[in-house]
Formats: C-alpha cells, structure tokens, sequence
C-alpha cells in the first residue's frame, strides 16, 4: 500500500511539474509585452514591429509596447533582449544585420546563439538600389559604368556598416574589381531622409523601405539583388541581370526572446505572430513593400540564422570590414 501511495504522490509530483508550463503558457500575457526594435523609428524594423504590436495587442487583450533601441547595426537592441528577464514579457525583432554581428563587432556583450532564443524566421525581401530622382542613373549598369569610369567616386549609403547592403554591395565590387564608397546611416529612416533629400546619390535598403518612396517620385529604383525580378517593383531587373552575373542577397526579419524563456510562452508566442500573418490587413502591410512572408518557427529561424553567420562571416573578413568603416 506504502508504493501505491508514493507512486502516486511521484505520479502528481510528476504532473505538476509538467502541466505547469502549460499553464504558464495559458496565463501569458498577464501583463503589458515589450517588443524592442533594435533599430531607429522610420525604418522597416520599426515598422514590422509596430504592425505585429498592434495586431498582438487585438488577439491577445494586452498591450505589446514598441521601444526602438537603435545602434551598433542592432546589437545595442539585440543585447537588451539578451539581458532582459526571460519571463515572456520581452521579445526583439531583429534584422539581416543580426546574422552579420557576431562577425563584425569584436566583444559584443552577448552570444547570438546561446544567450537569444529563435521565434520566428517573419520574412526576406529583395534589396533595391535607389537613386535620387535628380541622379543621372538610369540603372545600374549606369552605376558599375560610372564606378569603373573614377574608382571610389561612386557613394552610397546602406542602414549601417555591415549591413546586408553594405555586404552586398561589397560584395558585388569585389566580383567585378570595383570600388564603392559607403556611407554608413543609423538606420532606414535616416538612410530614406537623405537618400529623398539628395544628400546620398545612392541608397540600398529593402523592397520594403524604399518601395513607397519609389512610388511617390522621390527616388528611383536602378536595380533588385534577388536573383529575379520583385513584383513589387515591375520593370526594375536583377542587378545579376545587369552585370553582376549569379548574384542574389536577401534582406530578414526575425522575432528573438531571451534565452531561458519558457519553451511554451515561445511557441505560443510563435503561434500569435503566425495567426498575426494570416490577418489580410497585415499580411497586405507587409507584401505590398516586398516582404515574402515565411512565418518559420524557431527552429527553422535557428537553422536559418546560423546559415546566415557562416555566410556573412566570410564576406566580412575577405572585405576586412569593421564596425565603424
């Protein structure tokens, strides 16, 4: 009788233990979630997270709180979720710059893959490359003309060094013996600013950033880096199409928790963002810039970003860029 009896006492040991996190899950949220932008208001960061909060904050009946922690390509964001308490009442959404820190920014205060828990792989996007409306390119062919014509003479900007554009666009120059000059900006809303204003002759940011500027005039659109045409922007071709043959680089966007949070707050917090997706209205918000929505879950986000590392990496240190160039 005595086994029966501690059988069953382990037995409901063994329960609570596990229908605890479900039930923690089933509680969350219980309370007002942050969700840190880890780049300034104005850029596509910003805006995909302030689209996911508002939407969040309808399903689930609590408010989800955008605060924008700019800097250092992101890193200054990405260590602030990183540190955060992992109760399920931080997240980040992170950009293509994510998978290109650990390589670029020596001593960073956190590990990207040991101390951030993947949520969710949201989407990729072309990248454009733009000109003021004022600019002589018609298009990119223009553009590798021009740099050939007086090497270093060509500018552009990118949402900061180390960027995904700044990448590509190094990355391009280097297959074809060219040489740019980057302007680094503190993210897409500044980039746009100048970029609108004729303070940068050339912009690269994503489909997303540039296409409603595109629209309205102020710039315009030379040239894509997926590897065919954006539906976004028809009529603009490839840049692989226009000299930089076999060319493709894709812009990101990812939801992260610190790491420690709970396993069922983070599917359950993938779960919503998924249900977020297949709302028209936002699903529309994000397609129409370009974004082609994935909607991965954490492990595919994982596999993904630790793809992008390796990539990145080594464009990195082939190019010798460092935070601040």
């Amino acid at each position: 009788m005595r086994n029966a009896a501690r059988l069953a006492a382990s037995f409901a040991v063994a329960l609570a233990a596990l229908s605890a996190p479900l039930a923690q899950a089933q509680a969350w949220p219980a309370k007002s979630v942050r969700i840190i932008a880890v780049f300034p208001p104005g850029g596509s960061v910003d805006q995909v997270s302030r689209i996911f909060a508002a939407q969040l904050t309808t399903q689930l009946g609590q408010q989800f709180v955008v605060e924008n922690k700019g800097g250092a390509s992101g890193s200054i964001g990405a260590a602030a979720v990183a540190q955060a308490a992992p109760d399920g009442y931080t997240f980040g959404l992170v950009f293509d710059t994510h998978g290109v820190n650990p390589s670029l920014i020596p001593n960073m205060s956190f590990d990207t893959t040991k101390d951030l828990a993947p949520v969710m792989l949201v989407g990729t996007s072309p990248m454009a490359i733009v000109a003021h409306a004022g600019q002589p390119y018609k298009d990119f062919r223009d553009v590798l003309a021009a740099a050939k014509a007086k090497p270093g003479a060509v500018s552009f900007g990118s949402i900061g060094t180390g960027s995904l554009g700044h990448l590509a666009m190094a990355q391009a120059g280097n297959q074809l013996g060219l040489e740019f000059n980057h302007i680094p900006y503190k993210g897409g809303g500044p980039l746009m600013i100048d970029a609108v204003g004729g303070q940068v002759p050339l912009a690269i940011g994503t489909v997303f950033l540039v296409n409603p500027h595109v629209k309205g005039g102020k710039v315009k659109a030379l040239g894509v880096t997926s590897a065919k045409a954006s539906p976004q922007m028809p009529g603009v071709a490839p840049i692989a199409d226009q000299g930089v043959p076999g060319f493709s680089a894709l812009a990101w966007w990812g939801v992260i928790a610190p790491a420690g949070t709970p396993a069922p707050i983070v599917k359950r917090m993938h779960e919503e963002l998924a249900k977020a997706l297949k709302v028209p209205a936002v699903a529309e918000k994000l397609t129409a810039q370009g974004m082609e929505i994935v909607g991965g879950g954490p492990e595919e986000m994982d596999r993904f970003l630790k793809s992008e590392i390796a990539r990145w990496a080594k464009v990195v240190k082939d190019n010798k860029i460092k935070a601040g160039d």
